[in-house]
């Protein structure tokens, strides 16, 4: 058989204007995807792709073996206590998806987690919900909303079996292990029991798949006769509804990427009406939990009213508004971003970032209230939880009970496997409960991690994390210098080694150091890996955010070009070594950076990559583009936003002329983020100036790629084998 040619889409004119600028777009034809001659053309890039990477089969099939040899497939979570139950998720060898599971509690003060033995359930172990079962003749399983009501009783689960985000909710009594006739279709993630488990409120989107509808629903009741009980108009917000902690409210959260609104209503009347605790303001974002302090109903809101890196104030139940009755917690701080709250019987837990590194801290709140206390009286200073790593994440997780003693804190760094412990709040003790188990002799000493800085053009410091195999060089002596003493191999030169630098920088996201025990084969093959914290992100408080979205985006792309060159710069990489990495929104990273700087990497990996900004951001029809508004501009009726974004938009902006790296992009059919049609666009647009681009589609998964973990890891070591064939590490 002749080996296949790059396919080209053929061209379509298609004129557009907007403020007097007229684009002609060629490949817009390809949105259509229930059109034969796209998946035609779809199907052709994939056959392409595959005899384009047929060589490196072998290493794929070597590095799914090394992960899957790695992973103890027969596992179970640390269980997590609700009511009188332990809660838990247990994986099975050869078995795609997980077991949710549940084993009743000894006593009314066991808070310590059942010893956990992998291959062996819990006794008196009760199955909730097989993944496995339920995910049965798909090609495609996610599984969405999953509430048990407060009584134990019943389990509200929604399913996903075709990849756009749109669940089928169903009720399960666990008395029995059946389904209900309650069934509902098309509702988003998130559906909640009321108190006493006789309503379900959950979610539904819009045509632009936006949440912005919340359902009232009768258990046992026609899903026809169920009523609205909150719908939001404006097309920038997003809604979702939960119970908090004390289970005293129920709460239904609005929110847009920089304004916020919550409206509570009693929990012990579900047919009541909700009432809204803080008017909205444009540009003002804040949270609300219930607490009871000194014996009294408080509520505690994070807001950035005052500041943006947010601020903690305690007010009314009765009157949230009454600004003479409000109290400052923790007053706003330039150096610390505070993330969020958590309210708890006898103390509040805290999240926040300081240094470009997440913290958790504790605030202890008194039982009574007494006469003659000191000033912050009854909260007392936050005592941060101690971790000594250079770099590393930590964050709250798995905390259900309001009146638990115990605080479940997860930890994690690019060398030590995620780790669970409680926090014992009246002792200050950290106990450690599991560690991610690595099959194969893992040994944390054997690798390193440490944090260097670049400088962006208009002079800002841009932080890079970087993670790699102790035994390798590591660039210059002034960068070894960085290092612990036992962490500084002794090289007389520097000697550059394949790197593979990750990005993000939207959303206030922050993409911190952790484990990942697939990367360890990249490691191994002497591969540094490491992420470049780029504006847009939220590494470095709510500022570094600011500075990288609408009319400032382009500092994300500076910054990554900055982080990429400082690493070439210092010896730790070459150009011929150096692949980018980035998905969705750092999928436009990727594009963006692959038009500025192509002659900076050997390779580009851009997943499910946001590339036709423009094209999306105009059209309001399109899934989510107004509520993408608030991060990127509204080039629609902005002039400057339009001339903004047609600046730096990928699609847009390939180039005549340019020697681009290798490409690949990888997307999937269903997804509802960011369409198919975008990297299929833009990599027709690249097939044009002769770029080397290849385009991976699958055909029936999501925003999140392909589900089942074993498809998951296939799907790693496919891209991991591409960059290491891209950095001519393939035979290593």
């Amino acid at each position: 058989m002749a080996p296949l040619t790059s396919p080209f889409a053929r061209k379509v004119e298609l004129r557009r204007e907007h403020h007097g600028d007229v684009v002609i777009d060629n490949y817009e034809w390809l949105r259509n995807k229930e059109d034969p001659e796209v998946l035609a053309h779809l199907a052709a890039e994939n056959a392409y792709t595959d005899q384009e990477t047929e060589h490196l089969e072998t290493l794929r099939q070597q590095l799914f073996d090394e992960i899957k040899g790695r992973t103890l497939e027969t596992d179970l979570s640390v269980p997590v206590r609700e009511g009188d139950w332990w809660y838990y998720t247990r994986t099975l060898e050869g078995q795609q998806y997980g077991v949710h599971a549940r084993a009743p509690i000894a006593a009314p003060d066991d808070w310590q987690p059942p010893v956990l033995e992998a291959g062996h359930p819990i006794a008196g172990e009760v199955v909730l919900l097989d993944d496995n079962i339920e995910a049965e003749g798909t090609e495609f399983y996610s599984l969405g909303s999953f509430d048990v009501s407060a009584d134990a009783t019943l389990l509200a689960y929604a399913v996903d079996t075709e990849g756009d985000e749109r669940y089928t909710l169903r009720i399960r009594d666990l008395r029995t292990g059946l389904d209900l006739a309650d069934e509902i279709e098309n509702t988003a993630p998130g559906a909640t029991f009321s108190l006493d488990a006789s309503y379900i409120f959950y979610p539904t989107v819009d045509e632009s798949w936006r949440p912005d509808t919340i359902w009232r629903h009768r258990v046992g009741t026609a899903a026809a006769d169920d009523v609205i009980v909150f719908s939001e108009p404006d097309e920038r917000y997003w809604i979702g509804v939960g119970l908090t902690r004390s289970r005293k409210y129920l709460e239904i959260g609005v929110g847009s990427s920089i304004t916020s609104e919550s409206h509570l209503l009693d929990a012990a009347t579900p047919e009541g009406d909700f009432s809204v605790v803080w008017p909205r303001v444009e540009g003002v974002e804040y949270s609300v939990e219930h607490a009871v302090v000194a014996g009294e109903d408080r509520l505690l809101i994070t807001h950035n009213a005052n500041g943006e890196n947010f601020e903690l104030v305690e007010v009314a139940v009765d009157a949230p508004t009454d600004a003479s009755r409000q109290h400052t917690i923790l007053a706003h701080s330039h150096d610390v971003r505070l993330e969020s709250v958590d309210a708890f019987a006898t103390h509040l837990s805290l999240e926040y970032r300081r240094d470009a590194l997440s913290r958790v801290a504790v605030i202890t709140l008194a039982a009574v209230a007494e006469p003659g206390e000191p000033a912050g009286w009854p909260y007392s200073e936050p005592l941060e939880l101690p971790f000594d790593e250079p770099l590393f994440a930590v964050g709250t997780g798995g905390n259900p009970e309001f009146a638990q003693p115990t605080l479940r804190v997860g930890f994690t760094s690019f060398v030590t496997p995620s780790t669970v412990y409680d926090y014992v709040v009246a002792t200050g003790e950290l106990r450690e409960l599991k560690q991610q188990p690595v099959l194969g002799g893992y040994e944390p000493s054997l690798y390193g991690q440490r944090r260097e800085w670049a400088v962006a053009p208009d002079g800002t410091r841009v932080p890079i994390s970087l993670v790699f195999k102790r035994d390798k060089p590591v660039g210059t002596a002034d960068a070894r210098a960085d290092l612990d003493a036992t962490a500084a191999p002794e090289h007389p030169e520097p000697a550059p080694t394949p790197l593979v630098l990750y990005g993000y920088g939207s959303y206030e996201a922050s993409i911190d150091p952790s484990f990942s025990v697939a990367r360890l084969s990249l490691l191994d093959r002497g591969v540094t890996f490491a992420i470049a914290h780029v504006r847009g992100g939220g590494e470095l408080g709510r500022w570094w955010y600011e500075n990288g979205k609408t009319l400032t985006k382009r500092n994300t792309f500076g910054d990554f070009i900055a982080a990429a060159r400082h690493l070439i710069e210092i010896g730790e990489t070459t150009p011929e070594l150096l692949v980018a990495q980035g998905g969705s929104a750092g999928g436009l990273l990727m594009g963006a950076v692959a038009n500025d700087a192509p002659e900076l990497f050997a390779g580009i990996l851009a997943q499910v990559p946001f590339v036709d900004a423009l094209t999306s951001i105009l059209d309001p029809s399109l899934p989510l583009t107004v509520i993408e508004w608030d991060e990127w501009g509204d080039p629609l009726h902005d002039p400057e936003i339009y001339a903004y974004m047609k600046s730096y938009s990928p699609y847009e902006n390939v180039r005549e002329g340019v020697r681009y790296p290798r490409i690949l992009a990888v997307t999937s059919l269903n997804d509802t983020r960011v369409l198919y049609v975008e990297p299929a666009k833009w990599v027709a647009r690249l097939r044009e100036v002769g770029a080397p681009a290849l385009l991976k589609i699958e055909m029936s998964a999501g925003h999140g790629g392909v589900s089942g973990r074993y498809e998951r890891w296939k799907e790693t070591a496919y891209e991991y084998a591409w960059m290491l064939d891209v950095v001519g590490a393939a035979e290593h």
